[in-house]
């Protein structure tokens, strides 16, 4: 059994999400910033480790808070305290062990509708009292900290953490453009690919001496990357466009006449989806209002981490209604409304995502035209300097392929959500199942998202 946690504050409250998460059977956690003269758990760990000797996983999040934020924050010693607690209980039984596993949880835009996210498990942490007797109790608390770091060190191999947005914003592109395969690329390649140069610009940001860098990287010409990156994408961002739509050129003739068609398409979508989307507008408009409720609740920057979770349950809440009302509306026909209703909303929600998709591709070339042929020349002059400046940093400093297109275009596996080249992209569009997706930053907008929120730097 797999024993969740969350904190106290959100507990006993009256709402779905409060009543749901204690239906479910989830431990309270007392914070000491909500309880500042009442944070005791004993009681609650004491239950927890008897769990954990029986044979049940317990789910910990270590940095005890949610927040929204590009790096991970100083992670909590709960974690280890528990693994040292449970060692010296069971100090006598040699065949005892306890196995750690750390997750690392990687979203492209967490606080929007469809974002994919990629949850990567690392190397498992095992303990027994006898290959880790200095964690067994008493304990000096200097192993207590060393576990933690090294707990914060795997979590961190398996996400973006970085201590602005900025570095990740310009490390994305920096994969994009060396890489710019889109969805051909597995997403889990694609997090590991951006990481790699995460890593890079993070450490040549510090000074001279530190960090673990070859000797012939030079850091004054990775900064410099790093700082005309940040700059084209501030551009792009201003234009509302993606790095995609520099990248391959495109004739004025040929953007008028793919807008016409999108228009088209759009029209037809339209048509198509009005009845489904009727039954979806009350579903949309209850989990706008819960989030709009709930980012009121506190600064933004700390609310946007939960946001996808009140989406989730209210959606599920108000849909479950939805469904409700329609076969009691039809009960004389309730044997056709039953199964197809949901059929109905199901492919309302593709097809609604293919008309958002072309919506923003329109808007797109619209933008495209807008910014005018000067412009746009010097801007892939721009673009083609930067692609080799990262391409030579890429493969001298990183020692990744030189052919990046065709080695990532032919890792083995399907994964999910992945285009496996040019007749799947094509077939994918029509799919019932899952929508095609360009590039993994796509999310349900009708806006390219091409940044991350502002913050104060």
């Amino acid at each position: 059994m797999l024993r969740m946690t969350a904190k106290a504050s959100i507990f006993g409250q009256r709402n779905f999400t409060s009543w749901l998460i204690e239906a479910t059977g989830t431990v309270p956690i007392k914070r000491r910033k909500d309880n500042p003269e009442d944070a005791d758990n004993t009681e609650v760990m004491t239950k927890l480790m008897e769990a954990l000797e029986g044979g049940d996983a317990v789910c910990l999040f270590p940095e005890g808070i949610s927040r929204f934020h590009p790096e991970i924050a100083p992670l909590k010693t709960g974690v280890a305290r528990m693994i040292s607690d449970v060692l010296g209980r069971n100090r006598d039984n040699p065949d005892f062990e306890i196995a750690l596993l750390p997750c690392s949880i990687t979203y492209m835009h967490r606080q929007h509708f469809r974002s994919d996210v990629l949850v990567s498990f690392q190397r498992p942490m095992i303990f027994s009292p006898k290959t880790h007797p200095e964690l067994v109790p008493p304990v000096d608390f200097a192993h207590i900290k060393a576990l933690t770091k090294d707990l914060q060190g795997s979590i961190s191999s398996g996400t973006l953490d970085a201590p602005k947005w900025h570095l990740i914003r310009s490390a994305k592109l920096a994969a994009r453009m060396y890489a710019p395969l889109g969805t051909l690329m597995p997403l889990g390649e694609y997090v590991r690919l951006t990481r790699k140069f995460l890593e890079l610009f993070k450490a040549c940001q510090q000074d001279e001496g530190s960090g673990t860098l070859p000797q012939e990287v030079d850091r004054a010409a990775v900064r410099q990357i790093c700082a005309d990156l940040k700059a084209y994408q501030d551009q792009l961002a201003h234009w509302g466009i993606k790095d995609d739509r520099i990248r391959r050129p495109m004739r004025r003739s040929t953007a008028l006449y793919r807008m016409s068609i999108r228009l088209a398409w759009l029209c037809l979508l339209g048509s198509i989806s009005l009845p489904g989307l009727l039954l979806w507008a009350p579903i949309f408009a209850t989990t706008y209002v819960a989030v709009r409720n709930y980012k009121k609740t506190g600064p933004i920057l700390d609310t946007w981490d939960e946001i996808a979770q009140y989406k989730l349950i209210y959606g599920l809440l108000s849909g479950g209604i939805v469904y409700a009302v329609v076969v009691l509306m039809t009960w004389p026909i309730a044997f056709i409304t039953i199964p197809m209703t949901p059929a109905l909303m199901w492919i309302t929600l593709r097809w609604f995502e293919d008309l958002v998709a072309t919506f923003r591709a329109f808007v797109a070339l619209y933008r495209l035209l807008r910014v005018g042929k000067p412009a746009l020349k010097q801007m892939r002059e721009r673009r083609l300097d930067l692609y080799s400046r990262v391409s030579n940093v890429a493969v001298s400093a990183l020692g990744l392929p030189d052919e990046p297109e065709k080695y990532f275009s032919q890792i083995e596996g399907r994964h999910k959500g992945r285009i496996l080249g040019e007749w799947d992209g094509r077939a994918r569009y029509f799919s019932l199942k899952r929508r095609r997706k360009r590039d993994w930053d796509e999310v349900l907008r009708l806006y390219e998202k091409v940044d991350y929120p502002s913050e104060d730097d």
